[in-house]
């Protein structure tokens, strides 16, 4: 690592979370004791019902996005209660019972709910929890709330202007078992437009060529003028951090979205859109280098849409407010 690269990476916000100190803040927000958490509700949503016309119809936007649910939706018999969500449960992964008690810990503890953790690409015939589903019009009982965040909701702030990036493609990402990871590194993986490898650390199933043991850096990335978001397991990991990045994320139109609300994302406004089969890779990205006002542009209104979930605070509104609206309808 050079020293610009750690200057910037150590103080300049080009990093990953911190997991280790997002779980002692979990643990210790577990050992605060539930009588004094459920007794704050009534100010959370008293500071919601305070908030300006404008922030309140921000607020109730994300709100009915992140949860469609519009009448009474009964939960089956077998649905928990929220006494029963533990740290010492065993089927919780520890990330999403962190960023779920974080807000659950609110409500009263014979609220009833279903909650799925891990990558969600289904749905579901009852109102469930999850932290990511398939966008279209018939995930109503699919209701969104940001989980896994530390690996997931992840802003930078670039030191390197867009004129002074390299004019090409870089695409790291694992492509075990991803047919849309594969197809794109076939027809890309010698490109002189990209630099495109596979990062599978194990039983790869891409030709050895393809492959790459050296992980390559957020500032690695930055270099470089645009980037590939590519759906992986669900949703693009990277795509927060590129759209808060001097680069632009170069993807087809998302099949799947979380709390970042990727189904509401305007193909060539905030990300270069291109085919599924990238048919039309070569000539979208020979034309934006070709357009550089235009590609700045895309980076402008990717930086507008990032900052709506900046805010600590409003975001920690929002998510008692999908969950309120959500025990609302269930209970």
């Amino acid at each position: 690592m050079d020293f610009n690269q750690f200057r910037s990476t150590v103080f300049g916000g080009i990093h990953k979370n911190i997991n280790f100190i997002d779980i002692i803040s979990g643990i210790l927000r577990d050992a605060t004791p539930r009588v004094l958490t459920r007794s704050r509700l009534p100010h959370w949503l008293k500071e919601i019902d305070q908030l300006d016309e404008g922030r309140r119809k921000v607020l109730e936007s994300r709100v009915d996005y992140c949860c469609r649910l519009t009448q009474k939706t009964p939960l089956p018999e077998n649905a928990r209660i929220l006494k029963d969500h533990t740290f010492r449960k065993k089927d919780v992964h520890s990330a999403y019972f962190f960023d779920t008690n974080e807000y659950t810990r609110y409500f009263p503890a014979d609220m009833r709910w279903l909650h799925q953790d891990g990558d969600v690409t289904w749905l579901f015939d009852y109102p469930t929890i999850v932290k990511s589903r398939p966008i279209g019009d018939n995930n109503v009982n699919s209701v969104l709330i940001n989980q896994d965040k530390t690996r997931h909701f992840l802003f930078i702030n670039d030191p390197f202007r867009w004129e002074d990036k390299e004019e090409r493609v870089i695409f790291r990402g694992d492509a075990k078992g991803k047919p849309n990871r594969k197809l794109f590194l076939e027809k890309f993986i010698d490109h002189p437009m990209c630099d495109v490898r596979d990062t599978t650390q194990k039983d790869s199933d891409c030709p050895p060529e393809w492959r790459t043991d050296r992980m390559m850096s957020i500032y690695e990335h930055l270099k470089y003028k645009y980037i590939m978001s590519l759906e992986g397991n669900d949703v693009a990991s990277n795509l927060k951090w590129v759209m808060s990045s001097n680069s632009i994320a170069v993807m087809p139109m998302p099949k799947y979205e979380t709390w970042y609300m990727e189904g509401t994302l305007i193909p060539d406004w905030h990300f270069i859109c291109i085919k599924p089969d990238y048919s039309d890779f070569e000539e979208k990205i020979a034309w934006y280098n070709s357009h550089p006002d235009e590609a700045k542009a895309i980076i402008s209104h990717a930086h507008d849409y990032v900052r709506q979930f900046t805010d600590k605070k409003f975001e920690k509104l929002v998510s008692i407010a999908v969950f309120d609206k959500y025990f609302r309808m269930t209970n």
